[in-house]
């Protein structure tokens, strides 16, 4: 009989009193299936539907084609393709053989993705088949094996037992997975807090790709606190993915937070346009959205801030008692685009616009800004919107401590440091750079400036790297300068840079704004020249806009939405 070995392991961990799953990131996942067994996990947009029962099942068929490959615990397995069902399983499906997960997000460049595969010593690789056809299989020489993530049918092997076991996984399967297969079958490795468990690259908005080195540890942690904190997340309750899975953003919190509750993930596997974003919203209902500035910031100058620059709102939302009607009715018109049962969003991975921000206080939308970085996969700071301060980027988080590398860390601005379980093991096979930013102690340097208050909130002022100085030595940060920029309606985005010791910005207009007020592409310039001599007002006199340009296309961005700063910087 199939799955009687598998039966008395599970007996014998169950009653083993020094193992405890609830201290084993891959125990959560494996009692979450366990408990939701017959409710629904993944959908695809506009695809089919599988349950945890199903889930466990293909993750269990994908152990059996690792075992024919030859696949063994430890090695690299790279995936890289659109959010899917089968991107979930594939990630799973590795994790729990004891192999590493080699996140890769799809959306970087040919030669970034051949890079990452080679340098992380993959074997194995899950791919978009449409992505697949660009890459140069000469470029990475050490994989062994390809799979179509699309369909999990085989690409190219080295192996021939694998060949074999692909040409007759029918008749395979018929006789080892039958309709007796049950939760007492699933067979996940168990892990050491310490192990290896992604290999995540960063996206690379200061520098190359680094491979961050995630233990399982960091993983436990995350979800644990995610756990902990979103109570008002139940088990069937549903989500919609739309944060790249390969980012740690999404995938600690769409993903691994969403299945170790038994939640039904919802995924836009392709590029979500606002319409399918809207469909998906009303069709799912979430309770939790998380989201990057840039989209909730597009939602509110488009959505809501054009009404209520109109009349009569105009002048209600400033009478006392009417504007708390005004509030009322702009707040759920809002809810209402989240589908109606919003409970919080979360965002993430930049700071949001003070105005929008500003704003989304004044109408009581239940909103937070949460911090991390991929070195932390990805928590630092968290608070639920009840008890979020405006600025801020929430307080520090169960199992890590923050300090701030200056005199007075209230008051003085200096750089965040981190210490703790979610903090990585190093970048993978690049010691100098782990010495750079990992100290002796301990202690991470996360390259971000900030205060910390009395009560442990986080208060994000930039990014070291970014910091311009004075020809007077005083310290610019360009973030402050970009938000001014941004609260323009006429401006999309925009850059702050250094050149000889001057402040010059980047401007990216809006075109759609700019056709509104009847401006010529060609009088742009004239046209800038009074918006940024009105935002220079707003300005202390040492970091003033010294002078412009015009981009003519939008800022190259990493996938979550942040400006790649480098390329446009000397």
């Amino acid at each position: 009989m199939p799955f009687v070995l598998n039966k008395f392991v599970f007996l014998f961990l169950y009653t083993n009193p020094n193992y405890n799953m609830e201290h084993s990131f891959l125990g959560l996942i494996e009692q979450s299936i366990r408990k939701n067994w017959t409710l629904p996990a993944l959908t695809d947009y506009e695809g089919g539907t599988i349950y945890y029962k199903d889930f466990a099942l293909q993750i269990a068929k994908l152990h059996a084609y690792f075992k024919a490959g030859g696949v063994q615990k430890g090695d690299k397995i790279a995936i890289c393709g659109r959010n899917s069902s089968n991107w979930a399983v594939s990630f799973f499906g590795t994790l729990s053989y004891g192999a590493v997960a080699v996140s890769i997000l799809h959306e970087f460049d040919k030669n970034s993705v051949e890079y990452i595969v080679d340098h992380s010593d993959a074997k194995v690789f899950f791919v978009d088949k449409a992505l697949y056809q660009n890459l140069s299989a000469a470029s990475m020489p050490k994989l062994e094996t390809v799979v179509f993530i699309d369909d999990f049918s085989l690409e190219y092997t080295k192996s021939e037992e694998l060949k074999n076991f692909f040409a007759n996984t029918e008749s395979y399967f018929k006789n080892n997975f039958t309709k007796d297969f049950t939760a007492n079958d699933i067979d996940f490795h168990k892990e050491d807090a310490e192990e290896l468990a992604v290999l995540n690259y960063t996206s690379g908005t200061t520098s190359s790709p680094k491979g961050v080195m995630i233990p399982y540890r960091s993983l436990w942690s995350n979800t644990v606190f995610a756990n902990d904190n979103l109570d008002f997340i139940k088990a069937g309750d549903n989500i919609v993915c739309m944060l790249p899975m390969a980012h740690t953003y999404g995938l600690a919190f769409e993903i691994l937070n969403s299945i170790s509750m038994g939640c039904h993930i919802y995924f836009l596997s392709r590029t979500p346009s606002p319409q399918i974003i809207m469909e998906a919203f009303a069709r799912v209902k979430p309770k939790l959205v998380l989201a990057v500035p840039l989209i909730i910031e597009k939602i509110v100058t488009r959505n809501v801030f054009t009404e209520i620059h109109k009349q009569p709102v105009k002048t209600l939302i400033k009478i006392p008692i009417l504007n708390i009607f005004i509030r009322k009715k702009i707040k759920k018109k809002l809810i209402d685009f989240f589908g109606g049962n919003l409970k919080q969003v979360v965002i993430g991975g930049a700071a949001i616009n003070k105005e929008v921000e500003r704003f989304l206080r004044f109408i009581h939308f239940p909103y937070t800004v949460g911090y991390g970085m991929t070195e932390c996969s990805p928590l630092i700071a968290y608070a639920y919107w009840t008890e979020f301060k405006e600025q801020s980027c929430g307080r520090i988080v169960d199992r890590m401590e923050a300090k701030i590398d200056s005199d007075n860390p209230r008051t003085e601005i200096g750089e965040i440091l981190v210490k703790g379980t979610n903090v990585m093991l190093g970048y993978y096979k690049n010691e100098e750079a782990t010495k750079e930013v990992m100290l002796p102690d301990g202690w991470l340097k996360t390259g971000d400036l900030g205060v910390l208050d009395k009560d442990n909130f986080l208060f994000i002022k930039g990014r070291n790297k970014n910091l311009i100085l004075g020809a007077s030595g005083q310290n610019i940060y360009p973030e402050e300068i970009e938000e001014k920029l941004n609260t323009s309606r006429y401006i999309e985005e925009s850059l702050a840079i250094e050149e000889d010791r001057k402040v010059v910005a980047l401007i990216f207009p809006d075109a759609e704004a700019m056709k509104e007020n009847n401006v010529d592409p060609k009088d742009y310039v004239t046209f800038f020249e009074e918006e940024v001599k009105r935002i220079n007002l707003t300005l202390p006199a040492y970091s003033k806009i010294q002078s412009f340009r015009i981009q003519e296309k939008e800022f190259d961005k990493t996938p979550k939405r942040s400006i790649r700063r480098f390329k446009y910087q000397e």
